[in-house]
Order: C-alpha cells, then sequence, then structure tokens
C-alpha cells in the first residue's frame, strides 16, 4: 500500500466529520463507508438493522472470526469547531468522536487487506443509533450474529481527560446502565391565595425529589456507585394558580442489574408513601434504555496484551476507574463474549480537547494511530495462524 493506514484514516475522519447524521438516518455515512471497505477488497454488506452494515474480510481457513465495533452517528447539536472540515449538515456534529472510530476501523482495515499472517474472519460492525442505544439491539434483531459469527466483538470509544493515546480497560462494569423515570403526581389544583381548599403537588414534588436522594444515601451499598437524578419538573399550573399536576423526570445510573431493580422499586415505594400522606396519587413509570457494559475477563487480557505489544506497556491501564455514561455496545456483550475499551484523547482545555458532547469537541487526531495499531494487533494476536482458541 503506498500511503500509510494512519494518513489514509485522518482524511476519511475529516470526511466523515463532514457528513453526520443522528439515530438511524446515516445514511451519507453508510454510503462512505460501504465506499471505502469495497475500495480496499472488503466484502460489504448493508442494511443490517436500518442503516448498519458489516465488512467482512477472510483469510485461510479457520472458522474463528472477531468484530470491530465502530458508531456510526452523531448529535442534533450545530457545531461550534470553526474547523475547515466542520459538518455540511446544519444542526448535526459529530460531538462524541464516532467519526474517529469509523476512521480508526477503517484505517486497520486498510492495514489488514497487506497483512496475510492471520487465520480466520474479521467483521467491521458499523453500527448507527448509539446515543439513542437502539442501534446495537436492532442490528442483533436483525440476525446480525447468526448471519456474521463472531467469537469476540471489541470497541473503543475516545475519552477527553485521559491521556492522549493510552489505552484503558478493566474487567466487569466498565459503563453504567441507564434508566429512565416519570413520576406523575395528581392533586387538586386551586388559586394561590386559598391552598387549603387544595392538594398541592408542587410541595409533593419538593418532597419526593428530596427523598429521593435516600435511595442512593440508605438503600444502595455504599461500595457501589448509583446516581439518582431529577432532571425536569413540570407542571399544568400558572403563575396565581396551584396546579393539579406535576411531573418529575429523571436518570438512573448503575451498574448492575440487582441496583438497577432496587432503585426502581424503593421509588415506587417512597412517592407512592408520600402520595398517600398527602392524599394525591403517584404513579411511576420505569424504563431501562441501556444496560451496563460489562467486559469478559479473558476479552480484556486480550486487550491488555494487544495494546502493550502496540503501543507499549506504560501507555496501557488494566484496571481502571468504570464510568457512569452508557454505551448499547452492552447488547454485544450480553450476547458474546466482548470488551469495550477507553482510548485517551488528553486534556480536557483551550487548544487541546473539549468535553464529548459539546459544539466545540473534535476528535484528537493524534490518536488514531495508536488505535489503528492496536486494532490491527488484537487481529494478528487473535486470528495468528494456528492458534486453537
Amino acid at each position: 500500500m503506498s500511503t500509510d493506514p494512519t494518513t489514509l484514516a485522518l482524511d476519511w475522519r475529516r470526511e466523515l466529520h463532514r457528513i453526520p447524521g443522528t439515530e438511524f438516518d446515516v445514511g451519507q455515512t453508510a454510503d462512505f463507508l460501504a465506499q471505502v471497505c469495497t475500495d480496499l477488497g472488503w466484502e460489504v454488506t448493508n442494511g443490517i438493522g436500518g442503516t448498519g452494515l458489516v465488512a467482512t474480510l477472510r483469510r485461510g481457513t479457520s472458522t474463528r472470526s472477531i468484530g470491530l465495533r465502530a458508531d456510526m452517528d452523531g448529535l442534533p447539536i450545530e457545531e461550534a469547531t470553526g474547523a475547515d472540515h466542520r459538518s455540511q449538515n446544519p444542526g448535526v456534529m459529530h460531538a462524541c468522536g464516532h467519526d474517529g472510530h469509523m476512521a480508526m476501523v477503517l484505517g486497520a482495515a486498510a492495514a489488514l487487506t497487506e497483512v496475510d499472517e492471520f487465520d480466520g474472519t474479521v467483521h467491521l460492525l458499523f453500527q448507527p443509533a448509539e446515543e439513542p442505544g437502539t442501534g446495537a439491539e436492532a442490528m442483533l434483531a436483525d440476525g446480525l450474529l447468526e448471519r456474521f459469527p463472531v467469537d469476540a466483538v471489541y470497541g473503543l470509544h475516545n475519552i477527553p481527560g485521559l491521556p492522549a493515546g493510552e489505552i484503558h480497560v478493566r474487567s466487569g462494569a466498565i459503563m453504567a446502565a441507564e434508566d429512565n423515570f416519570e413520576i406523575r403526581i395528581t392533586g387538586r389544583g386551586g388559586h394561590a391565595s386559598a391552598p387549603h381548599l387544595v392538594i398541592d403537588p408542587m410541595v409533593i414534588g419538593a418532597e419526593a425529589v428530596l427523598a429521593l436522594q435516600s435511595i442512593v444515601a440508605r438503600d444502595i451499598d455504599p461500595l457501589d456507585s448509583v446516581v439518582v437524578s431529577c432532571t425536569e419538573l413540570v407542571t399544568d399550573g400558572a403563575r396565581n394558580a396551584i396546579p393539579d399536576e406535576v411531573v418529575i423526570r429523571g436518570d438512573v445510573r448503575s451498574f448492575s442489574e440487582d441496583n438497577s431493580a432496587l432503585v426502581e422499586t424503593r421509588m415506587r415505594e417512597i412517592t407512592e408513601g408520600i402520595g398517600i400522606a398527602h392524599r394525591a396519587t403517584c404513579a411511576v413509570t420505569y424504563t431501562r434504555e441501556f444496560r451496563p457494559t460489562i467486559n469478559d475477563g479473558t476479552c480484556v487480557d486480550h486487550v491488555i496484551a494487544a495494546a502493550t505489544s502496540a503501543i507499549g506497556g506504560d501507555k496501557v491501564n488494566g484496571a481502571c476507574q468504570a464510568i457512569t455514561a452508557s454505551e448499547d455496545f452492552a447488547a454485544y456483550a450480553r450476547a458474546v463474549p466482548a470488551c469495550f475499551a477507553f482510548l485517551g484523547a488528553g486534556e480536557i482545555a483551550e487548544g487541546h480537547t473539549a468535553p464529548l458532547h459539546s459544539r466545540r469537541f473534535d476528535f484528537n487526531d493524534s490518536i488514531l494511530g495508536a488505535g489503528i495499531d492496536f486494532y490491527v494487533e488484537l487481529v494478528r494476536s487473535r486470528l495468528t495462524k494456528g492458534r486453537t482458541a
């Protein structure tokens, strides 16, 4: 190959940044990925789970296979980076680095076309709708793993705030579940000057918001991490009218199914009890948007070994802290052995990098090479000729 994969990946990353879409509306992105992979000699299958695609490369005769997953979607945010490669689609941008994730996988694809020392199959899993948490499930429901069976799936996510180019990983839970809730409090509204004639849902709502914090403080093991956040309070009242109804919405993060279930149970008990005490009704709707991302221990060992070989042991943290953000990579990890790792994007500061989901975020191109080298070494090590496991 006449051009270095990292140089190619840089151009691809910036082109992907120009053409973002959201959720499943990533047709431009999917078309671009399909064309690049086809040009590289990979076999491409489109339309999986809507707009997802898989690119496949086979070597030798082994039935062993691995998947490298990259998320495709951007966010409904107006870009403010001022970059030459800024989004050409108004109101949409790659504010989470998915353009970089795709580019690293493409760079690995370019490098792997020149590698004949592995025996098995590599599937590149390009997934839409990671941000709303529905894309992985859609691809799985469309027969992803039946049509493209894999022994394990791997992924990387850039993380501003971690040292640039370092790979951090851990066994077990590495990213949290996200649950959403809505508490609908129904009282009896009336004139603000006559509170004795009403059942005030505002007072009840305020009590509920405070009481919900006791779940973490008094029901959760202090060695576990759980976050309960009330993020919205909406009423049907007016400045001089006590409302009939208050709606509280919020978000819960946890790392285990048991804690998720405990939060839901206690939330129902607490709010319903407060409602009864005030002669109002409190109805809770509780949904699970993301499951916790749980890394397989053996896959983690493979990641640590490959990363150590590719970028050096001094840049690998094999026992990093989990984070309370969520990822729908969790769906793959529930189906097959899997490992999700973090790639440091550098210091969050003016002139360096911005936080994820910021209007000023732009992927740190200096870390593309580390991601590419890691992926290539992971494939080589997992699919070495003569290897049986």
